[in-house]
């Protein structure tokens, strides 16, 4: 039965969503009746996605083995991700995209010069996109948000979030929103796509790890620490699989914006998404961004909004908040947390360079009004004892209407006075958007960031820079410092008129007079949109249409070569860096060329040398890709744990698609990257035994045999054939369901769309 309806239970799902609605009484119906099914407690991020459920009444819902099939509220993308995601939506030939769609364009602004400049810039260089981008929002009715508008998750945050919804965005910060109590999860292009065309999302149902949070954090430890913490206990692939839920008295101790700090950066530890309960803090941020009406109605069903006395978690975390210390996270990979009391003795120990090279503060992670104003006050303390930072200080708002309210406060002159550098409202250096200037490549350095990755190369294309993750607070005290190993809780800084300490920063409330509108950024789909048009020059090197891949032929695959054999960490960074790469997004022939360049090959322990099995000669990986395909070779990829883990790009599956592979065969997958393969009719293979990694050589050549029986759950057979030596045979693992297989006959998850609407047409 469901609960007797509160005084308000509907509410506009956003000032700019005239016909979309929050209805917490049918998510409070749907609740009710999967709960008389289990006949159990639920959490809250349970009851918020079996809250969406397509079918109450026959879904199968067991955690971490059965799928669910899901309705998302609305659907969010960023430019660099959203060009091919519209583009395959355009092959879908609807009218109109079926559910609530944003477009942001935060991804292709380098920064270099400043601001204005770097703005100005973007929007010559990357003209074609944006008009494709935005004409296509016009076409098909979704909202479109300008460059400079600020970076997709804050403007999420402050626009569309809501307690109790569920979204998915083509980005794998999506989860920020997780921080104003929805469940926000990040997915490929294909994902979204489905969502846009009305059909139901798929989703492996998710273990849920709790995180129970007591105390309140004092002195420097800030929310960032929350989540440095627990991405070194986790790791970059404990969480696979599971939702982090956080709950316990602590929680209300934490603003909005913190809390989405911390569900921002879960996405490091490979969960699916993370969320906190309804507070009020999440209420009072609801009301200073103009969502009165969304406040009214989340805290009329508060007892919804929250887990059930008695819920069971596969797994609890505690963390003290009032004992936590602040980390520093790095390098390489965002799951090495040192305490920072621990960091001077681990920065002597290492090969690091002690010298701060560049503060980077902002990013989706850390950019809010309360961050920003706290670090300011901190800059305050040291120009007042007459000290400038010692490197290079950045600074990205999250969004304009963030970066107008901290300019109106006076909070962004103290940066001016500091000499920092104010980037444009974009995600920038964040995602490998920068133009570095004043550090060679390859010459050794540190820097500290405010980010949430820290990937060899990532955000400056220089393999020797080494990146560490800490919060605003921490970074903006090593840049006045000078030092990577500075404790501001504990060392001083000399100066003329002696030694100066730093004192912990105060808390910052919400902006007085709430957030200053920033609606100019936002191009609402005009009323009439059958004469719009979309046009794609076929000469242009940004945007290319896609041509279906080909359908499997019914045959086991033989004689399959090996590509590349992965050592070590190889993310969709590796797979398909950022940076410069950002311009050929739209283009998927032209992208193609750097497939894989940032793999390094377990046989020469370099990056993009691999060694041709016809011609002999050593090539780069997306050159000698191209020359299998030519030659009509098919190949795979051996790789080792959590491949594919990072940002959400598809790309990194459509590439070696494109290029002619057929399968990835790894230890484990990350999770998005997982799914994306699926979608593009590529198979993502696990060793049963995983040692078996190891006996695969560069020459070997590869039979992946029983694929006319490929059914859930029944593993295939490997035969490996050496170049010198005895064939052998084992078992690969996979997670495909029925539907998944129907992808990989059919080619694609677009191509089996196509077949089912024709299907659909004839039986008409």
């Amino acid at each position: 039965m469901a609960s007797a309806s509160p005084f308000r239970s509907r509410a506009r799902m956003s000032r700019l969503d005239k016909d979309a609605y929050i209805d917490y009484a049918l998510l409070d119906t749907k609740i009710q009746q999967v709960k008389e099914r289990l006949k159990r407690p639920l959490t809250f991020s349970e009851k918020i996605l079996y809250g969406h459920l397509d079918n109450v009444e026959e879904a199968d819902i067991r955690r971490g083995d059965s799928y669910l099939k899901l309705r998302p509220a609305r659907i969010a993308c960023q430019d660099a991700t959203a060009q091919m995601a519209l583009i395959q939506f355009m092959s879908a030939g609807l009218d109109s995209v079926k559910v609530p769609t944003t477009i942001h364009c935060d991804h292709l602004i380098v920064a270099k010069d400043g601001y204005a400049t770097d703005l100005a810039k973007a929007t010559a260089d990357n003209e074609e996109v944006y008009k494709f981008l935005e004409s296509v929002c016009k076409r098909y009715g979704a909202g479109f948000w300008k460059p400079g508008a600020g970076i997709i998750h804050q403007i999420v945050l402050e626009n569309y979030a809501y307690p109790g919804g569920l979204m998915i965005g083509t980005d794998s910060h999506t989860p920020n929103a997780g921080g104003l109590g929805m469940a926000a999860i990040g997915v490929g292009g294909a994902d979204a796509v489905d969502v846009m065309s009305g059909l139901a999302w798929e989703l492996k149902t998710p273990k849920v790890i709790g995180v129970n949070l007591t105390g309140k954090l004092s002195e420097w430890a800030s929310p960032k620490d929350v989540i440095l913490r627990l991405a070194g206990e986790l790791t970059v692939k404990g969480a696979t699989g599971s939702i982090i839920e956080y709950f316990g008295e602590g929680v209300k101790s934490l603003s909005c914006t913190g809390m989405a700090t911390i569900t921002n950066m879960g996405a490091e530890t490979g969960a699916t998404t993370s969320m906190f309960p309804f507070t009020e803090a999440m209420g009072a941020y609801l009301e200073a961004t103009g969502r009165s009406d969304i406040r009214e109605a989340s805290s009329s069903w508060r007892h919804l909004l929250r887990a059930d006395e008695g819920a069971e978690y596969d797994r609890v975390i505690n963390i003290d908040l009032s004992s936590l210390e602040p980390f520093i996270n790095g390098p390489s990979t965002p799951d090495l947390a040192i305490p920072l009391t621990e960091f001077k003795q681990a920065v002597a120990k290492s090969d690091w360079d002690n010298r701060v090279s560049a503060g980077l503060i902002g990013s989706c992670t850390n950019s809010s009004f309360e961050d920003i104003s706290r670090v300011a006050h901190l800059a305050k303390q040291a120009m007042a004892a007459g000290l400038k930072p010692q490197a290079p200080l950045y600074l990205s708002p999250g969004s304009e209407a963030t970066r107008a309210t901290l300019q109106d406060s006076g909070v962004l002159e103290v940066f001016e006075e500091a000499g920092a550098k104010l980037l444009s409202n974009a995600c920038g250096p964040c995602c490998g958007s920068w133009d570095r200037q004043e550090m060679p490549k390859g010459q050794n350095n540190s820097i500290v960031t405010s980010y949430n990755r820290n990937f060899t190369g990532r955000l400056d294309s220089n393999p020797a820079t080494k990146i560490f993750l800490a919060s605003p607070e921490t970074v903006i005290a090593k840049t006045f410092a000078g030092n990577l190993d500075f404790n501001p809780a504990t060392d001083s800084i000399q100066t003329a008129a002696g030694e100066f300490r730093f004192n912990p920063p105060p808390q910052v409330d919400l902006p007085i007079n709430g957030y200053q509108e920033a609606d100019d950024g936002y191009v609402a789909p005009p009323p009439q949109r059958s004469n719009v048009h979309v046009d794609i020059s076929p000469t242009s090197n940004r945007i290319q249409r896609l041509k279906p891949f080909a359908s499997w032929n019914g045959q086991d695959y033989k004689d399959l070569t090996v590509l590349i054999k992965v050592s070590g960490k190889c993310t969709t960074d590796h797979i398909t860096p950022a940076g410069p790469w950002f311009r050929y997004r739209g283009h998927l022939e032209n992208i193609s060329n750097n497939t894989l360049i940032g793999a390094v090959n377990a046989y020469n322990q370099k990056v993009n040398m691999v060694q041709n099995v016809f011609t002999g000669q050593i090539a780069g990986v997306p050159e000698t890709a191209r020359d299998y395909k030519q030659r009509g070779q098919q190949w795979v990829v051996i790789a080792e744990h959590n491949y594919g883990e990072g940002s959400s790009r598809e790309h990194a599956a459509l590439q070696p698609r494109f290029l002619n592979g057929v399968a990835i065969i790894a230890k484990s997958f990350a999770r998005i990257h997982e799914s994306n393969l699926k979608k593009q009719g590529m198979l993502p293979l696990t060793f049963s035994d995983p040692s078996v990694y190891d006996r695969i050589a560069a020459s070997d050549r590869i039979d992946l045999l029983g694929l006319a029986e490929l059914a859930s759950g029944k593993p295939i057979t490997m035969a490996v054939k050496p170049s010198n030596g005895t064939a052998w045979r084992t078992e690969l693992l996979h997670t495909l369901n029925e539907e998944q297989i129907g992808y990989f006959k059919a080619g694609s998850a677009l191509n089996l769309m196509a077949l089912n609407d024709a299907s659909s047409s004839q039986s008409n």
